[in-house]
């Protein structure tokens, strides 16, 4: 009978633990985590700071989503490897805000709220898209115009 080794001793896993710290060890990555927390936090109190308090629906839906939104932005730095597939919710939350003024229950797409709504939620769709394509840029394991396997002749 053999003895497998871990998962976790998996050179594999190794080395795509080593990409996701590469990726995320970046200012670049580390400043898109950032925006993306500070976007989710006024998201989440943009009812406020914009005005439209008043209109319930659209306002505990923009805090919900700016809650989880800087929730999944926010988790990045400290463990990628597991997280980055959030980005794709981060999107998704991105392009739900854009589209909510229309979609929420009740007479709530004033100027502000849309204004506000479009330019937040396309800010955050780009942050997300941003922290989605970070794990390609810090994928490779090569650098650019290193030798390759030597053939003989």
């Amino acid at each position: 009978m053999t003895t497998h080794p871990s998962i976790e001793q998996h050179p594999d896993l190794a080395e795509m633990r080593s990409r996701f710290e590469r990726a995320t060890s970046t200012p670049r990555s580390q400043a898109v985590e950032t925006l993306g927390l500070l976007t989710g936090v006024y998201l989440a109190a943009s009812p406020w700071i914009a005005g439209f308090s008043g209109l319930t629906t659209l306002a505990v839906c923009n805090l919900i989503t700016g809650v989880a939104y800087a929730l999944c932005m926010g988790g990045f730095g400290s463990a990628y490897e597991r997280t980055h597939a959030m980005a794709w919710a981060a999107c998704a939350i991105g392009a739900w805000t854009i589209v909510s003024p229309w979609v929420v229950a009740g007479n709530v797409d004033t100027t502000r709220t849309v204004v506000n709504n479009i330019i937040v939620g396309a800010v955050a769709l780009v942050l997300g898209l941003a922290m989605a394509a970070a794990a390609g840029r810090g994928s490779g394991s090569r650098t650019r115009g290193a030798p390759g396997p030597v053939r003989d002749r």
